[in-house]
Formats: C-alpha cells, structure tokens, sequence
C-alpha cells in the first residue's frame, strides 16, 4: 500500500474515533498506542494528525503533540451561525429546481432515519443524517458552498454527534425537522424551505446543551 494511501486510512479511522467520541475533546492522542492497534509506524500516525489539525479536528502543542480539539461555546456559537446560514442558503437555492428524483431520495433517505430513531440507535442515525444533510447541499450544484458546508461540519462533528445522541426522543425530534425540510421542498417553497432548514440547525444546537446538561428532551415545534 503507498504510503500516502496508508494515511489516508489512518486519517479517516482517527477521525471516525473523534467524531464518535471514543476519543474525547481535549485528550491527548497516543501516538505509540495508535500505531499498535493500527498495525502502522508512528510516521503515518503523524501525517494523519497533521492533515486533521488543517481540518481544526486536532491541535498541535509544541513539544507536547496532537490533541482532539475542543471548541469553546463562543466558538462553536459562531460556526453553527454560519453552518446554519450556508445550509438554508443551499435549500433556497435548491427548492425551485429540486427533481422529483432528488424528492424520492430524500424521502427514501428520511425512512432509514426512521427506522433507526424508532429504536434510539444513534449509531445508525447519525451517519444516514450527515448523508441527508450532505445530498440536499449537493444537490443545490453550488461546488462553492459545497466546500464551505464540509468544513464547517468537520469542526461541528463532536457537537452534532452529542445533540443527536439523547435516544430515540431526540431522534424523532431530529427526524420529524428533516420530514419538515423534505415537505417544503417537495413543494418548491424557498421561504418555507429555508425556515425549515434555519430552524433545523438552531434546535441541533438546543438539544445539545440539552445533552450537556443531561436534561430529558422536550417536543420542539418545527417551524414551517
């Protein structure tokens, strides 16, 4: 395997252990201990770190080494404003165009959400909604605000993980937003759609200070 291809791997498996939360904001990552399980040298191990502190997934302490990073509440306050604005933005942009075909996915899409927010299991949710999240900014063919939209959401990955991760009330709240979304477009209303889609990101981010406190989850309206 070439060597690049190799960090590659080692890239997305340590992003995969951040995003899930097996490795903890702030903690320290052990480079020795990587290499092992991975059955890798620590010279990939160190590549990958690099390419995922560009990402703002890791930082980097001098003569300290690599640490997961952890946003502030100020921080992540100002990329969810943006991820929110560049999300509504793409639903705007797709409502008057959408197909019927990119309807049916989105409602085949909501159906796998479905079926694992009926049994709370977060570990199946979370991925299928990045996946609809990403095929609705897809689809609006804005290559621009495609990249934008994956770089916000690499530095909200810990956050949205965290805001989803309540058991199945909070995923049917998340779920019943993204049937909202689908409704609007289906309907080619920009205004509605881009409510929707606004409205989605903010109630992310209640329930996951919902989380942090560790409170029970309330119905939200979703605004339509």
């Amino acid at each position: 395997m070439r060597t690049r291809s190799l960090t590659n791997v080692v890239q997305a498996e340590i992003e995969r252990m951040i995003v899930s939360g097996e490795l903890k904001p702030t903690q320290r990552i052990n480079e020795n201990a990587l290499a092992q399980r991975l059955g890798v040298s620590r010279g990939p191990i160190r590549e990958a770190c690099s390419a995922l502190a560009a990402m703002k997934l890791v930082d980097v302490i001098p003569n300290r080494g690599f640490f997961v990073r952890s946003l502030s509440e100020e921080e992540a306050a100002a990329v969810i404003d943006a991820h929110a604005g560049i999300f509504a933005y793409a639903g705007v942009s797709l409502a008057e165009r959408i197909t019927d075909n990119q309807i049916a996915r989105l409602w085949d899409i909501l159906e796998l959400m479905e079926q694992a927010a009926e049994t709370g299991d977060v570990t199946k949710y979370y991925p299928v909604n990045l996946e609809f999240h990403d095929a609705i900014v897809e689809m609006c063919g804005n290559q621009r605000i495609g990249e934008i939209y994956r770089a916000l959401v690499r530095e909200l990955h810990i956050h949205r993980y965290r805001g989803v991760s309540g058991g199945a009330s909070a995923l049917k709240i998340s779920n019943a937003e993204h049937r909202e979304i689908v409704e609007a477009l289906a309907a080619r209303d920009p205004m509605r759609t881009f409510a929707a889609m606004r409205h989605h990101i903010y109630q992310g981010r209640e329930r996951n200070l919902v989380a942090r406190r560790g409170e029970p989850h309330q119905k939200a309206s979703v605004t339509s």
